[in-house]
């Protein structure tokens, strides 16, 4: 129910003081034609409401939450204590360089860190979120490449794996996309990427691992392949949880990369932010990044790069994701960022190799940080759809994994179990897997019917992806 629908007149509490400003009459242009409408409502019902939409959500705390490509692990409390501290939290942006030395010494530490875990050679935190990131790291591309008079490279190449807003954020810089297949291995067509490489391409966006949980292994010769055409490669970084603290992008072949400290490093993701997408580079391309970067020894100061691509954001982005990941980072150490990468690899390659067998992996070989299954071969046998399996998890108290993504995968479920769930969890993951796959065969019109246990059943997806309400609707 909606708190507008739990309002009644006069049972709300005016308890604003007057008003300490001389009253000025509006101009007739600024009156309002109509009543402010607000819900009139007791603080203890009030205090209820929030409570009782509390408990119908499901987040980490709550529950498993597989979702793949998304890293829903969870987030060490002692991260958001130090975010809470009154000097992070009273500051002002405007406020002069030597009464902020401590959260400038936040940005550089975590810089300073992130490029040592990326090899990247600086980096700004301005990006808002990783489709920010990409954005921004685009940017950085073109005015490499224009600052030099090579403007006939007009062309990103993605690969079919990619995560949709990778052709998106090419298409917002004014590129073209270029679309290179896939192998059967899931990696990247290496024939084909050749044939697209030459004189008009711009640079190549790619995750590694990629989207269906691999390393690619051809990963040197594919940016090498970009960088003998002239290109720059771009690095996605959504899926660094998997290998942060083992293998460096910029040791690959990357020139630029975003991150995903909402993911990654440890700050609660969903439900529309805060997120942080900062932006490394090698030195090349320092010249162009965002107009704040910290810089100083003794005392440290705003710099702003020469040819700088100009403000993505104001001031200095999120700030207190910084500070969120910056603890995070001072807590594990280097030993603790490549054991929690490690053992995310571990509990996905373990949930995986316990399922395969009733569920068909899309690509039989170790996985990263998440893998996927197709669902095709169940659904032809038994009518059972992805959809359903992930409407049946619901009904067990588990988040469902991602579903019909990457798109080059059939009836996807693609699963995260992140390095934070115990082997406890995952073997009662599993056994809920395994127990509807048996019910597809036995009772599929359960598995249609669910979920029955939520809040809401099955809802019309399509109908509200096509006719959303976002706002609600009353009577004057």
């Amino acid at each position: 129910m909606l708190i507008f629908e739990k309002s009644r007149p006069g049972r709300g509490m005016d308890m604003l003081p007057a008003c300490d400003v001389p009253e000025v009459e509006p101009a007739e242009k600024d009156r309002r034609k109509m009543a402010l409408h607000l819900p009139e409502i007791s603080e203890n019902d009030l205090s209820r409401h929030y409570t009782e939409l509390a408990k119908k959500s499901h987040g980490v705390n709550d529950g498993f939450y597989p979702l793949g490509s998304c890293t829903m692990k969870y987030n060490p409390k002692i991260n958001n204590d130090m975010a809470d501290l009154p000097g992070f939290t009273e500051v002002h942006p405007l406020q002069p360089e030597h009464t902020v030395q401590g959260c400038l010494a936040v940005i550089r530490t975590a810089e300073e860190y992130l490029c040592e875990i990326t090899r990247m050679d600086r980096m700004t935190m301005q990006p808002a979120a990783g489709s920010h990131g990409e954005f921004t790291g685009l940017l950085l591309v073109k005015a490499y490449h224009e600052s030099r008079g090579d403007k006939k490279r007009t062309k990103i190449i993605v690969p079919d794996s990619a995560h949709g807003t990778n052709p998106a954020s090419a298409a917002m810089a004014g590129y073209s996309v270029v679309s290179v297949p896939s192998g059967p291995d899931g990696c990247v067509d290496i024939a084909k990427l050749k044939e697209a490489a030459g004189e008009d391409i711009a640079g190549l966006m790619l995750t590694n691992p990629n989207t269906v949980g691999l390393f690619d292994k051809n990963i040197l010769e594919i940016t090498e392949i970009i960088h003998s055409c002239g290109g720059l490669n771009y690095y996605d970084g959504a899926n660094l949880n998997a290998v942060m603290g083992t293998v460096r992008p910029g040791d690959m072949g990357f020139d630029v990369i975003h991150l995903n400290l909402h993911k990654t490093f440890s700050t609660p993701h969903g439900g529309g932010g805060p997120g942080s997408g900062p932006v490394g580079c090698k030195e090349f391309l320092v010249p162009f990044l965002p107009s704040v970067l910290v810089d100083g020894k003794e005392r440290l100061s705003f710099i702003r790069p020469k040819q700088s691509i100009g403000e993505m954001k104001s001031f200095y982005g999120n700030f207190l994701v910084v500070v969120r990941a910056l603890a995070y980072m001072l807590t594990l150490g280097r030993d603790g960022v490549r054991e929690a990468s490690q053992n995310a690899v571990l509990n996905a390659n373990y949930m995986m190799h316990q399922l395969k067998g009733p569920y068909t992996m899309a690509y039989d070989e170790v996985c990263m940080h998440e893998f996927v299954m197709s669902l095709e071969d169940l659904k032809k046998k038994t009518g059972a759809a992805a959809t359903d399996i992930a409407k049946g998890l619901l009904d067990n108290g588990i988040h469902p994994p991602t579903m019909y993504f990457p798109l080059i995968v059939k009836e996807a479920l693609m699963a995260e179990p992140t390095e934070t769930e115990s082997k406890e969890t995952l073997d009662r993951a599993i056994e809920v897997f395994l127990k509807l796959y048996h019910e597809a065969e036995d009772d599929v019109q359960r598995l249609h019917d669910a979920p029955v246990t939520t809040p809401v059943s099955r809802l019309d997806e399509v109908g509200a992806a096509r006719h959303p309400v976002l706002r609600y609707h009353f009577e004057a």
